[in-house]
């Protein structure tokens, strides 16, 4: 039977996702590459951009000009499905951008690795 929430699974998906989001903030492209399965099966559907495999994704990181990464990050849920498959969701706001973000993690041989990831913007109230 598939166990949901292992708490030690729970803990290494927030260490992974809060190093992910550090390297975002600081546009760290090789850590941010480096957290991202390196196939040709990896998405990413952003905000203006759909990435197919791990190439696509690092060459959009390494040309786009990143201004205000800082942001806050709200209603942030990790949920992991036996040891090796976790999503997490959260919703993000800047002073004048909202939005949410979904990603899928996988356990690989070189860590827990991003495989497919969602961003897109909110209508702000």
């Amino acid at each position: 039977m598939l166990e949901i929430n292992l708490p030690d699974v729970v803990d290494e998906v927030k260490a992974v996702f809060e190093q992910y989001e550090t390297a975002l903030i600081a546009n760290d492209i090789s850590t941010l590459d480096q957290l991202f399965w390196q196939s040709s099966h990896t998405i990413r559907y952003g905000i203006a951009e759909n990435l197919y495999g791990y190439e696509e994704i690092a060459n959009f990181r390494r040309l786009r000009q990143p201004t205000a990464m800082e942001r806050e990050l709200r209603h942030t849920t990790v949920t992991t499905y036996g040891q090796d498959l976790a999503t997490v969701n959260t919703e993000f706001h800047r002073p004048r951008q909202a939005g949410r973000q979904s990603q899928t993690w996988m356990r690989t041989e070189a860590g827990w690795r991003v495989v497919s990831a969602h961003v897109s913007l909110m209508p702000q109230n």
